[in-house]
């Protein structure tokens, strides 16, 4: 019996530790639980009981110079889902078939990656009536499912200076890296081109906050902290809505005009109409976009048609983002790079028979007019746009062996950026022999820079590329005898209350060394240009004197680019033009009556001699 006692006092003390072990577990893991994970279990509870939300702020308006606004905001109505309910297809299908939107689209932006990982992602923006009050009936069947209004873009003037003004889209991953968008979150809208991706830290505003108490249907039972949003500031432009309406009919009509004069290929095209001091009027590029497509997110459909090679790439601003032969137009640079050099004087003379052989026999080259022009002074060879004349002026220039056309034109801005306060500006380009030589580092026989290169340059041909831009800056710099002044377009920016915070002012970039003399014979000939030269009769019964210059430059594989450059009034020049019609066939049938309809415009008879821009 003794033994029976003492096993059975073994088993008791056995299992009286083990009970004590499981309860110093116990003891120690409730300790843990307490003491070391407490806080973050508090942590966790208060977020599943507070939530923060993001209070966005509306942008700002963007307004043309007579305060008109292009750019506004509107409310809308957008339904969100919150992130802990991504994963709910079932949810996510019934959300699907109120939107009746593809589930698909539903998830793929319910699980998107490029977002804010604790915001509510947003599904749909403009939610209809209908399905407000179908969702506000049935709320408890779309836990997690919110609707809120945010302000969104609005366009009052329709599609009007797309390219100038620009689009929002969601920041990418690869933005938020950079400094200017320190504090943005991944999936908020910002500025993707114009003036709306250039002025985006002006136009955002700050972010505000509010801190929310939910139940666990993610009801809101009360606010418990709110920090207001502060709007974003208002941009005046430089722009002139009617001369940007009026230039933008102008550049449709012009294409139109080439497809009936059998140049069925043309079908863009770019118009920039600026002030001699810089501000840009207007500035239409052909063909455009409407920016609402991009409001609540682009669809990969009209996406693609907007990066598509056969629709003419509409997001293009063609104004500033492409680059083209200037043909004609740049005779003003060669007939300056001449005179300051003194290879021509301004009564030099040339003798045009239609056919130049200046470079030898074999190397014959022909004016536009195959019928010659006669002897020719500087200031006829600009009125009839004679090529044989700057024929020899480059040919004179290439002898120096010093490359002062590539210099002049450098000086006029070609090749460079003008430095407008618009994203993507491209260069253009001044083809040299060095640049000419690394282009055919594979190609040896071809690296030489013969003298047909610097004569074929002298009309604006070869290699030598300029944008719309660029080549109404350089009309701008004579019409100021020599002065250039940066482009810009933006007026005035206002804050809160309307209080300017901003004003921009003519800004000097340079001046040229260039005597009244030449000047005034340059000019002469611009001015015959409209009288009794290659646009005689286009300008006919305007109530204004018009100078300016045609152009038709050849280019490899295309029918002919149709340019003209005008300026007006020719004695006290307001308004400077520069027309481009791709494939448009010749400048002064295409291009000079667009200028014609743009100024008609803007000296309509109720309309003072500033026309509708002050």
């Amino acid at each position: 019996m003794d033994d029976i006692g003492d096993i059975t006092q073994a088993r008791l003390r056995i299992f009286a530790l083990t009970v004590l072990a499981v309860l110093a577990v116990l003891t120690i893991r409730l300790w843990f639980l307490q003491g070391v994970q407490g806080q973050e279990f508090k942590r966790l509870s208060e977020d599943n009981r507070i939530k923060q939300i993001a209070i966005h702020a509306p942008r700002g308006q963007i307004l043309d110079r007579n305060a008109k606004p292009i750019v506004s905001n509107r409310p809308s109505i957008i339904l969100t889902i919150e992130p802990e309910e991504i994963d709910n297809d079932r949810l996510l299908e019934k959300v699907a078939k109120l939107l009746q939107m593809d589930q698909a689209e539903v998830t793929r932006k319910a699980r998107s990656q490029n977002v804010n990982q604790i915001e509510p992602r947003t599904i749909k923006q403009d939610i209809s009536p209908e399905v407000v009050a179908y969702f506000e009936e049935h709320k408890n069947e779309y836990i997690g499912v919110e609707l809120e209004v945010r302000s969104v873009r609005a366009y009052p003037l329709g599609n009007m200076a797309a390219h100038l003004i620009g689009y929002l889209g969601e920041l990418s991953e690869q933005e938020k890296e950079e400094t200017e968008f320190a504090g943005y979150d991944l999936g908020d809208l910002v500025g993707k081109g114009g003036v709306e991706k250039e002025y985006e830290d002006l136009l955002a505003g700050d972010k505000g906050t509010q801190f929310v108490e939910v139940n666990a249907a993610g009801q809101l039972l009360r606010v418990i902290d709110k920090k207001d949003a502060i709007p974003g500031n208002n941009i005046i432009l430089t722009l002139d809505a009617d001369i940007q309406a009026s230039a933008e009919k102008a550049l449709v009509k012009a294409i139109a005009r080439a497809n009936r004069d059998k140049f069925p290929r043309a079908s863009a095209g770019a118009i920039v109409v600026m002030k001699p001091k810089g501000e840009i009027l207007a500035m239409a590029s052909y063909p455009t976009f409407d920016p609402e497509m991009f409001i609540g997110g682009i669809s990969q459909a009209n996406w693609s048609k907007m990066i598509d090679e056969k629709n003419d790439y509409p997001l293009n601003n063609r104004a500033i983002m492409s680059s083209y032969p200037p043909g004609s137009t740049f005779k003003l640079v060669s007939a300056i790079a001449g005179l300051k050099t003194g290879v021509i004087s301004t009564g030099t003379t040339f003798v045009c028979r239609g056919r130049w052989f200046g470079l030898g026999k074999q190397w014959g080259k022909w004016c536009w007019d195959r019928s010659g022009h006669g002897r020719q002074s500087l200031e006829g060879a600009l009125r009839i746009s004679c090529d044989t004349y700057f024929y020899e002026v480059g040919n004179m220039l290439y002898k120096r062996g010093k490359n002062d056309l590539q210099r002049w034109a450098r000086r006029l801005g070609v090749g460079s950026k003008t430095g407008i306060d618009l994203p993507s500006e491209v260069g253009g380009r001044v083809p040299t022999p060095a640049w000419k030589k690394e282009l055919n580092k594979t190609w040896v026989e071809n690296q030489q820079w013969f003298p047909g290169d610097t004569v074929n340059m002298a009309i604006g041909q070869g290699d030598l590329l300029a944008t719309p831009l660029q080549v109404a800056n350089m009309y701008a710099a004579l019409v100021n005898d020599g002065v250039f002044y940066k482009p810009h377009v933006v007026k005035t920016v206002k804050g809160l209350e309307g209080r300017s915070i901003y004003s921009a002012s003519p800004k000097k970039e340079r001046e040229l060394d260039l005597s009244q003399n030449d000047l005034n014979v340059i000019k002469r000939g611009l001015r015959r240009v409209t009288i009794d030269g290659t646009a005689k009769g286009i300008f006919t019964g305007l109530p204004v004197a018009v100078s300016g210059k045609t152009g038709t430059s050849e280019v490899a594989g295309k029918d002919d680019y149709a340019l003209f450059v005008a300026y007006a009034p020719a004695e006290d020049p307001k308004y400077i033009i520069s027309i481009i019609v791709e494939q448009g066939g010749h400048g002064g049938s295409t291009a000079a009556p667009a200028a014609r309809e743009i100024l008609e415009d803007i000296y309509s008879p109720s309309d003072s001699d500033e026309g509708s821009s002050n």
